[in-house]
């Protein structure tokens, strides 16, 4: 996506961009599908926006089994919180679940502007603002869905709210089936089952990642 369009620099002339990106000190990576941008353990002072591809947030347990506890399509940013605290290390991994390319920039250079005080400066720090209480909603949509408490409340949870945010019945969701178990925490053959059952009581149809949601008046 072109970067004038990143929600992170909304309200942002393109001309303004290259002495902005200077002020705080930004840079571009590219990552194969696959790669590792940040790994658990590591500490880092910057903040990533995701300009192309997608990256999956993975917490690891003692054991090596992973979950996804966030996601990072185009324009969305990645490690904000923990590069506003970049001596404490990341309890998390980052992966590139695509081919995908990033920004890199200093998070205490966003926050806290230079002693130009250009204007462009102090709108990109009540832009990355905006951002962390929209990561912070984001949580607590998926607090609400892994607090159902069987797999089949979680997928009816989190799949209404999908309708919700579509705006309709029919959408697709950004993750496949192992990454979606992931998301929610539930094994994924129960969830498989779970799914199966669901679309055989009339409450829903998919096909990979396209679902539709149907009410009584609805055929399967």
């Amino acid at each position: 996506m072109e970067i004038s369009s990143v929600p992170l620099f909304a309200g942002i002339q393109a001309e303004e961009l290259p002495a902005l990106f200077n002020c705080v000190q930004a840079g571009r990576r590219q990552y194969a599908k696959g790669s590792v941008l940040l790994q658990r353990g590591d500490k880092t002072d910057r903040l990533g926006v995701v300009l192309s591809g997608a990256v999956h947030i993975l917490r690891e347990d003692f054991w090596g089994n992973r979950t996804i506890v966030g996601l990072a399509g185009p324009g969305d940013v990645f490690a904000e919180s923990y590069s506003c605290l970049p001596e404490t290390a990341l309890e998390v991994s980052v992966l590139a679940a695509a081919d995908t390319e990033v920004l890199f920039l200093s998070a205490e250079r966003a926050m806290t502007g230079c002693e130009k005080a250009c204007r462009f400066h102090s709108r990109l720090s009540r832009n990355l603002l905006a951002l962390l209480a929209g990561k912070n909603l984001m949580l607590t949509r998926k607090m609400g869905h892994m607090a159902q408490r069987t797999t089949r409340d979680k997928l009816l949870s989190y799949l209404s709210a999908q309708a919700l945010l579509a705006g309709g019945p029919s959408f697709e969701i950004p993750l496949d089936r192992q990454q979606l178990a992931d998301y929610l925490a539930v094994d994924r053959s129960a969830m498989s089952a779970a799914l199966g059952k669901l679309r055989q009581e009339g409450i829903l149809t998919f096909r990979k990642n396209h679902f539709r949601l149907l009410r009584d008046t609805e055929e399967c």
